[in-house]
């Protein structure tokens, strides 16, 4: 694998316990999520402050990190990364809980209140659907269930299904709903994601349990636990909440599933792989994902930036992906805090980011000379992999 500046390998295992340390800064959204919850007022921009701007500012300070972890390090001595991981299911629950108690109080008037489970949604987004992203592909059942108690409190538990059985076969064709077509603006494939999310996942569930003969009603439909696991924990917010508890809950689960996918959007927007013929295309492959090497923002999202290492080994642990150079990979100009709110804003991210998906389509792509079918997803009927 080539790459630019790599000054060789460094072996996580040698490292332990401080090689963790820098992913902890995600921790640092407690703290600002309940400042804002228990004083209001200008607080409540304490997680968005943390988690874009003053990050992007240490980005640029500090720079990129494009040095590879030794992958065969053992997985015993990764310990403490994977302990980062685990540490923030209670955390989530303790804000979300403080949040919504200090909502209940009545301290707040409503629209503070709102704003207060909106605050808590920014980080429950960001790093909570972040952190489960990570555990739902890992071996172990009790990360898989942990990855599915992050994801069911927001009301996204779905995210489970579709990811691991729909995303990782599908991404960079017109059938994954989450990959982002060149000219599409992110409010427009909002809607198409979040639906088109939910309905693949219940299709992959129902052809799943017709292939073993059982009705899509049968108890082993996970969907039973998503419905009824998020059901459980609004019943929850009431109880801790109140009757603005209740209502303003899924302000903080629109705000984290907002954050989702607009990571998604980023990610592979505007990236394709090559239609061979009969609804069959190209395995996926390292550049067909956006890759960023921006240190804090990595520090931040445990690697998720590394996004074309882990569409190559999904099942790989987060202090082991590996850094694809510019020669392998499409790299995006700044870390995904600040291409979050570009993303927010079509025309800024259009006029970023199309000319470099013209310069990704010339580079890996020469041969291709229309991609009009491409652009509005007509390309292929189905979605097998060659």
């Amino acid at each position: 694998m080539t790459d630019d500046g790599v000054e060789g390998r460094n072996t996580v295992a040698a490292r332990l316990v401080p090689a963790a340390l820098p992913f902890v800064i995600s921790f640092a959204m407690v703290p600002a999520v309940l400042a804002g919850a228990f004083w209001g007022g200008w607080w409540l921009l304490g997680p968005m402050l943390y988690g874009g701007a003053t990050i992007a500012l240490i980005d640029a300070l500090i720079g990129r990190e494009v040095e590879n972890p030794d992958t065969a390090c053992a997985e015993a001595a990764l310990f403490w990364h994977r302990a980062v991981t685990w540490a923030w299911l209670p955390m989530q629950a303790t804000i979300v809980g403080a949040s919504l108690w200090a909502v209940g109080q009545g301290w707040h008037d409503p629209l503070t209140g709102a704003a207060i489970l909106a605050s808590c949604g920014f980080a429950c987004g960001g790093i909570g659907i972040t952190y489960a992203h990570e555990l739902v592909h890992q071996k172990a059942r009790f990360e898989r269930v942990m990855a599915e108690m992050l994801l069911i409190s927001v009301g996204y538990g779905h995210f489970r299904t579709e990811h691991i059985l729909g995303h990782h076969r599908t991404v960079a064709t017109p059938a994954d709903p989450v990959s982002a077509r060149k000219g599409e603006g992110f409010w427009s494939f909002l809607p198409r994601a979040v639906l088109g999310s939910l309905a693949s996942a219940w299709r992959i569930e129902a052809d799943r349990l017709a292939r073993r003969g059982r009705p899509v009603w049968d108890r082993r439909n996970p969907f039973w636990r998503y419905g009824l696991g998020f059901a459980s924990v609004l019943a929850v917010a009431g109880l801790i909440g109140g009757w603005q508890g209740a209502l303003f809950y899924p302000l903080l689960c629109m705000v984290a599933i907002l954050q989702l996918e607009a990571i998604n959007y980023i990610e592979h927007y505007g990236l394709t792989r090559r239609h061979l013929g009969e609804g069959r295309f190209e395995r996926p492959r390292p550049h067909h994902s956006w890759n960023a090497a921006q240190r804090v923002s990595n520090w931040l999202l445990i690697n998720l930036q590394r996004h074309s290492d882990h569409h190559v080994r999904p099942d790989r642990r987060y202090p082991l992906l590996q850094h694809h150079g510019h020669t392998d990979a499409p790299q995006l100009p700044y870390g995904y805090p600040v291409m979050f709110f570009l993303a927010l804003v079509p025309p800024l991210w259009h006029r970023m980011m199309d000319w470099r998906v013209d310069r990704w389509r010339h580079r890996f792509y020469p041969d291709i000379l229309d991609w009009r079918a491409y652009d509005d997803g007509r390309i292929g009927t189905a979605t097998t992999t060659a």
